[in-house]
């Protein structure tokens, strides 16, 4: 593996000055106009983070917009209720981002006195801030020349100085964080930093990079070796597992449906759903009798509906969706509500998707 104290060798034929030069006029032309670009809000430029940390720019932008104006301040989102806060997050998924940004929001207003730390050590310190949203808040809204090293950064710098560690091993961050703090503009970290994202996901793409149209082409090692291609190295993660379930929308004689909270801790924390009980466990002929011993309440099966199937990062739920009847009026977990009140509770993406089937049917 490269060491740190190598990575001189990289810069030997290198022109920092030069790279920088390329990469920040280029980025000050072609930058996308984009909401948490408007001004250099410390807050606004976390919320963005966050929300961008495994999703898509185009998917997270009427979300960003919808929480500014839900939560506008620190002191709005440190206040809200973290119900509110998760049905606003509704569909982005990954729902610890919006758990810890609150927690850490919290902390802000109470400790700080509303205001983001400018500090490297302090900024750390807070729940969800790892070194890449640390740096970006940093460089973006104090120009504070920290580097910010993404998954688009190592790919960009990887074919740059053709380093050719596995960007999927912990490791090989500490190699991207030293060089980008080697190459970092100190008069203009911000639009450095934004550059090298944003050259990353416009031009330096993973498959069929545009080369002919990169602005650092002529500093870009793997382009003159024709390795652009190559790299990054990435091993593969582990087999996404997939788990079987039966979800059952139960309904009674008012026409509410039966919806319970998940756990507090774990995937899809304190997010609401329809009953469901993993298929390896219980059979569709043993349902009825689960149910009653789960729920204490007596259901009558009558169809099915469409599957659904949702792909997490680990593992992918297949959902077997059916619908039935109760006389009960209450349950031992969970509550009945009616139609017209659910959208007030905030759904994982796979029960939003059986929700909208209830919709189609009713």
């Amino acid at each position: 593996m490269l060491q740190l104290d190598d990575l001189h060798v990289k810069f030997q034929h290198f022109s920092i000055d030069l790279f920088q030069n390329d990469l920040i006029n280029w980025f000050q032309q072609e930058k996308r106009s984009l909401p948490w670009r408007e001004n250099r809000d410390p807050y606004r430029i976390w919320v963005s983070e966050i929300m961008l940390q495994q999703t898509k720019v185009d998917t997270v932008i009427p979300y960003f917009h919808r929480f500014m104006e839900r939560f506008p301040t620190i002191q709005a989102l440190a206040e809200a209720d973290e119900q509110d806060v998760l049905k606003a997050w509704e569909g982005l998924g990954y729902y610890s981002r919006a758990r810890n940004l609150q927690t850490a929001v919290r902390e802000v207003a109470e400790i700080h006195a509303g205001k983001v730390p400018d500090d490297v050590e302090q900024l750390g310190k807070l729940k969800g801030v790892g070194p890449y949203t640390k740096g970006a808040i940093l460089s973006i809204a104090y120009g504070i020349p920290q580097p910010a090293v993404d998954g688009n950064v190592m790919r960009v710098l990887s074919r740059i100085l053709l380093i050719t560690e596995d960007i999927a091993k912990p490791k090989a961050r500490k190699i991207f964080e030293a060089a980008v703090g080697k190459m970092i503009s100190k008069d203009d970290p911000s639009s450095f930093n934004q550059g090298m994202m944003e050259l990353g996901a416009l031009i330096c793409t993973p498959k069929k990079p545009a080369c002919m149209l990169c602005p650092v082409q002529e500093h870009c090692a793997a382009y003159q070796q024709g390795l652009q291609e190559e790299l990054p190295i990435k091993s593969k993660g582990k087999k996404q597992k997939t788990i079987p379930y039966l979800s059952v929308i139960v309904e009674n004689e008012q026409g509410e449906v039966l919806i319970e909270k998940r756990p507090e801790e774990g995937l899809l924390a304190n997010l609401w759903q329809f009953p469901m009980v993993d298929a390896s466990d219980v059979s569709l002929e043993q349902l009825a009798y689960w149910f009653q011993l789960e729920y204490g309440m007596k259901i009558t099966l009558e169809e099915t509906l469409q599957p659904v199937r949702h792909i997490f990062s680990h593992i992918i739920w297949e959902l077997i969706v059916l619908r039935a009847k109760t006389k009960d009026d209450a349950a031992e977990n969970g509550r009945f509500v009616a139609l017209t009140d659910i959208n007030d509770y905030p759904f994982p993406v796979p029960h939003q998707k059986i929700l909208q089937q209830i919709h189609v049917q009713d």
